[in-house]
This record gives C-alpha cells, sequence and structure tokens, in this order.
C-alpha cells in the first residue's frame, strides 16, 4: 500500500457505483428465480430436483459440528 497523503480516487467510505449497481442487478435475478423455484422443482427429474435442494440446504439449515466426548469426562444432564 502506498504511503503518503491520499491525492485522488473516492473518498473513503463512498460504494464503488459499480459494485452498487452489480448488486442490484443480481438481487433482481435472484429475487426473480426464487419466485419461480417452486415451478422449477415441478419440471425436474427427481435425481435432479434433490440434487437442488440439497445444494439449498446449508442456506436454510444450520449445520451441526460433531461433538466428541472424552474419557471420564463428566456428563451433565442439560435436557
Amino acid at each position: 500500500m502506498a504511503k503518503g497523503k491520499k491525492t485522488g480516487g473516492r473518498e473513503q467510505g463512498t460504494p464503488n457505483i459499480l459494485t452498487k449497481e452489480l448488486r442490484k442487478i443480481l438481487k433482481g435475478i435472484v429475487l426473480k428465480e426464487l419466485e419461480v423455484i417452486p415451478e422449477t422443482l415441478e419440471k425436474m427429474d427427481s435425481d435432479k430436483r434433490l440434487e437442488l435442494v440439497l445444494k439449498l440446504l446449508p442456506f436454510v439449515l444450520p449445520k451441526i459440528d460433531a461433538v466428541s466426548m472424552y474419557e471420564n469426562e463428566p456428563f451433565g444432564s442439560s435436557f
């Protein structure tokens, strides 16, 4: 990174207009596609439908980490 006084470009904190516009366009595309997912899924064969649902699952349900128990570790009743 250059040292010294900044002499040009955007001021700090100013959003990049191109990035802002691109995000707006992509958001519109995604929202449009989300509306037609049920119809798209109905048209797909079962293998492709299952594959798509499995790819989307991590965005809906959180992943659960495995919990290891060690010998002589106390087992608390948190139920």
